[in-house]
């Protein structure tokens, strides 16, 4: 006996199987067809509901030391207010005062002079686990501070770090000595990451960027649950941190100053073409197939411009140049004829002690350019000057050494570890020629210093140092490019051997006007001030 039909080969079906039929064509059928609409329907409210649930709690979990930061900060700036006025009283000068020598009534868009939220107090968070490097990129946080607080006094900046070895007065001195950028210790305050070793190299020996953008999701959700800003700025480029704070705080304004993205196409295409060794070059044919598929991008505008142009977004993204201390080293540097007797036969490479920077190759160079005992050789110097991060950066300059001894020019290089701002200068009025090793290099703030203080540039023929600072003025070259070894020596030699060489500092001070802090400043402001106003709920101009 069968539950469906009354014998084999019969016509009819039982009642049974009737209703079964019925069922599945009246009811399941349709459920099924439903699904994939149900699904589309019901999965993003109920993403949506679980980034809200985290919201909840992470706001919850992070008023206490939210409201902890706003006491500190007032019970500073007491203090701060009256030991500048003991400090005035008794005929003193005010030393931290820098941060005000800019006029914030100078900077940003409102028209008419109207600062209607000039008053405002919300909290910037500013994500940068490596604060205390002492890098270009360092230098826009910290002036990217400056100018929030000239902008709006009474706004708490306050900066995600990883830097646990290093106080706030610590910090704050360094930015002082190696930038020359006087913040308002009050309103800025530090809170320490624990999990920073996510991002590093180190950590993912295998699919290393892939890894480092995995980790970033990691920091941020520890940057987070420290503290939920009112507008949070990632300042070092990692590539999904703002996507993770959107998720639970799609009403936080966020944004990015990519100093140059986590990993680009240009990046992932160069990978494989990468000259040995080059930072990367061994990931070519691991990383490119994975990485490509989750977050290929080529330029910024190509990553983000076709989706913020169908959301009637576009113009958003903003070009800032890194803010560079032109209008200083104008001062500090003299560049004249009469200078010219005070240029020493001084190649100067000021760096971090990173691998990516290839001091390497420029000893090598050194080592060709003396070896052929030209004119331009004889009594030539070559002086790397540049911050150490940590114990590894430690053992790679201790291997450069080793490195001079071996190429038998230890007599003719100099190391300057973690020079002061004022270092930096005397050996940028003594230095003839600025050398920059690192291939795609992102920008080259280093390179700008070089230029603002008249030095003729031989720098890598790639990245930012080719495409936007070593240009031609007027049609005539302000330095000169290289790639391997032995260009870079020719390039050494061209540089040492200029028939006027006062001719080309000057069109190399003159391109450097084009990155200046006060032009980095006003337009920095000018996208802050659309963030502040997202915040207040105020309609964008």
């Amino acid at each position: 006996m069968t539950d469906t039909c009354s014998a084999p080969g019969a016509s009819t079906c039982s009642p049974q199987a009737l209703m079964s039929g019925k069922l599945l064509s009246h009811v399941v059928l349709p459920l099924l067809c439903l699904a994939p609409l149900a699904t589309f329907v019901l999965f993003p409210l109920l993403w949506r509901a679980l980034g809200s649930a985290l919201g909840w709690y992470l706001r919850n979990k992070t008023d206490g030391r939210r409201c902890h930061i706003l006491e500190l900060v007032a019970a500073d700036e007491k203090k701060y207010r009256e030991e500048r006025r003991n400090s005035t009283s008794s005929g003193e000068g005010a030393e931290d005062g820098g941060w005000e020598k800019v006029d914030a009534s100078t900077t940003g868009t409102s028209k008419n002079g109207d600062k209607g939220d000039k008053d405002w107090d919300g909290i910037v968070g500013f994500f940068h686990p490596f604060c205390n490097a002492g890098g270009g990129g360092e230098r826009v946080l910290w002036a990217a501070i400056r100018a929030t607080q000239q902008r709006w006094p009474n706004a708490k900046c306050v900066v995600y770090t990883g830097d646990h070895d290093a106080t706030k007065d610590a910090i704050l001195a360094r930015v002082k000595s190696r930038f020359n950028i006087h913040l308002h210790p009050p309103t800025v305050n530090f809170l320490y990451l624990s999990t920073r070793h996510w991002v590093l190299a180190s950590t993912w020996p295998r699919f290393t960027l892939a890894g480092q953008s995995l980790g970033s999701l990691v920091l941020a959700w520890d940057a987070l649950s420290l503290l939920v800003p009112d507008v949070f700025v990632d300042t070092m480029g990692y590539a999904f941190a703002l996507g993770l704070a959107k998720f639970p705080f799609p009403a936080v304004p966020t944004a990015a100053y990519v100093h140059y993205p986590t990993i680009s196409t240009d990046m992932l295409d160069s990978l494989a073409a990468a000259p040995a060794g080059a930072a990367g070059a061994g990931a070519a044919a691991r990383g490119r197939r994975l990485l490509a598929a989750v977050c290929a991008r080529g330029h910024i505008v190509q990553l983000w411009g076709g989706r913020r142009r169908k959301g009637k977004k576009a113009g958003e993204i903003a070009v800032v140049y890194p803010p560079v201390a032109v209008r200083e080293l104008e001062h500090e540097v003299e560049v004249s004829e009469a200078s010219e007797v005070k240029r020493e036969k001084v190649l100067l490479y000021i760096a971090q002690f990173r691998p990516e920077k290839n001091h390497q190759l420029i000893l090598q160079a050194f080592a060709e350019f003396l070896k052929g005992g030209g004119e331009a050789a004889q009594g030539a110097r070559l002086v790397l000057v540049g911050s150490v991060r940590d114990d590894s950066d430690s053992k790679r300059v201790y291997q450069l050494r080793l490195l001079v001894n071996e190429l038998h020019i230890r007599d003719r290089v100099e190391f300057h570890l973690d020079a002061s701002w004022p270092e930096i200068l005397e050996w940028l009025r003594r230095a003839s020629v600025g050398v920059n090793g690192m291939w795609n290099e992102h920008f080259g703030i280093g390179v700008v210093e070089y230029q603002a203080a008249g030095l003729v540039a031989v720098v890598h023929d790639s990245g930012g140092p080719k495409m936007d600072i070593v240009v031609d003025v007027d049609g005539e070259p302000t330095g000169f490019h290289a790639t391997t070894e032995a260009e870079f020596a020719r390039g050494f030699e061209k540089a040492l051997s200029l028939p006027n060489p006062y001719a080309v500092r000057q069109r190399a001070r003159q391109s450097a006007k084009r990155f200046t802090e006060e032009e980095f400043a006003r337009r920095w402001t000018e996208q802050m001030e659309q963030l502040v106003a997202l915040k207040l709920g105020k309609k964008r101009a």
